[in-house]
């Protein structure tokens, strides 16, 4: 559905229900008052006029500030390309029904050719911006530059310049390509992505991985860049409490998926961010093998969760997180809204109270693992209906 004004998008509209997680408090009843894309009021009074959602959760809408399942939208096999306006929006589509009302898709900005190269990066993200009217989920670049890739700092300097990006992370996945030889699988997978042959894919390796003392110069040139800009800085894959310190001293104070304990546990220390993944929390335990997403939230090592590589995930992170960590569900729901929200510098998001943004979920968790956002709206507009929904809108 396109995205669609409440009743009455200028004078104030309200919801009512008895399980609202409110910026004040815990789950409990209330009412939100919206008008012209804001909260105007809140309160822990139900009844009145307005929509009564009865015992239907009601939560801020999710903050993603990292994920790239968008890619499997644009590519859903390898070597097939499918148009990016279409890709880009059906993932509209499909994280306006799992709730997320604020989305940074990851972009990469690879030395690789194919779905990660520059220019299907530069595609990704004018396209991004030419969309972004006719989006339902305010969608914006996180944009992930290989450090490895050197020649091409100069081309991501000028998006940074222009206000193209929102997010900048410094990845450094060459060490990873390096082992490929030794992981045929992940090498198929790679140049399966890039379109060059394995013997194509491992002399560009090789090439790199002679000096690399220009590719972490060019990093910090656009760290810089960065800083100046107010873009927010994140490092990947940090493995070790010394790489976090050293890219803190660059500018980045979001630490996304480190690799295990004690580098999360010094992130938190120095009062950085550290992101973990919502597919990590579900399954409980990483894929690749790293830090567990549930011990890192459980031990407070942890400030924010995003969907990584699968939205629906996003959605049930805090009834899982709620499930498994100790933390109730309104701290575990602060892990997908305003956590991220302030991570990002997103002051008007991330949570139910007057003079923010309206965004905000109604779910049926009558079966937390597997919860159905019955509505979805995004800054005060309808963008998510399923059947319960529209019923509850209809009286």
């Amino acid at each position: 559905m396109t995205a669609a004004p409440l009743p009455s998008s200028t004078s104030p509209f309200t919801l009512s229900g008895r399980r609202m997680l409110l910026a004040d408090g815990d789950v409990a009843p209330g009412r939100l008052t919206l008008a012209e894309g804001r909260i105007v009021e809140t309160s822990r009074h139900t009844g009145g006029d307005g929509v009564d959602l009865g015992d239907l959760l009601v939560a801020p809408g999710l903050v993603d500030l990292h994920g790239d399942a968008f890619e499997r939208q644009i590519m859903p096999r390898p070597g097939v390309h499918f148009p990016i306006d279409l890709g880009l929006i059906d993932t509209d589509r499909q994280m306006a029904a799992l709730g997320i009302t604020t989305a940074a898709h990851g972009i990469t900005a690879s030395w690789e050719p194919g779905l990660r190269s520059l220019d299907a990066a530069e595609a990704l993200i004018l396209a991004i911006h030419a969309l972004r009217p006719r989006m339902m989920v305010d969608t914006r670049i996180h944009l992930r530059h290989e450090i490895a890739n050197a020649a091409g700092a100069a081309r991501v300097e000028d998006w940074l310049s222009r206000g193209l990006v929102d997010l900048l992370a410094l990845n450094d996945h060459l060490p990873d390509f390096i082992a490929m030889r030794a992981r045929p699988a992940k090498l198929a997978v790679a140049t399966g992505r890039s379109g060059l042959s394995t013997d194509e894919l491992l002399t560009r390796i090789d090439a790199l991985a002679a000096d690399r003392s220009e590719q972490w110069a060019s990093a910090r040139r656009l760290a810089s860049v960065a800083r100046a800009a107010g873009i927010p800085l994140l490092s990947h894959d940090d493995e070790t409490p010394e790489m976090r310190a050293a890219a803190r001293a660059m500018g980045a104070r979001i630490a996304e998926f480190p690799v295990d304990m004690a580098t999360a546990q010094a992130a938190v220390a120095a009062g950085d961010e550290v992101m973990v993944g919502a597919p990590n929390l579900l399954r409980g335990t990483s894929h690749a093998g790293r830090l567990g997403a549930r011990d890192a939230v459980a031990a407070g090592a942890a400030t924010l969760v995003a969907s990584d590589y699968s939205h629906a995930a996003m959605l049930t992170a805090p009834f899982v997180t709620a499930a498994t960590t100790g933390l109730d569900l309104a701290q575990s729901w602060s892990l997908v809204s305003a956590r991220p929200a302030r991570a990002a510098g997103l002051a008007d998001r991330g949570r139910l109270a007057p003079g923010l943004r309206a965004d905000l979920i109604v779910v049926d968790d009558a079966d937390p693992m597997v919860p159905r956002v019955a509505l979805t709206i995004a800054r005060g507009r309808l963008v998510h209906a399923d059947a319960t929904g529209i019923a509850l809108l209809a009286g």
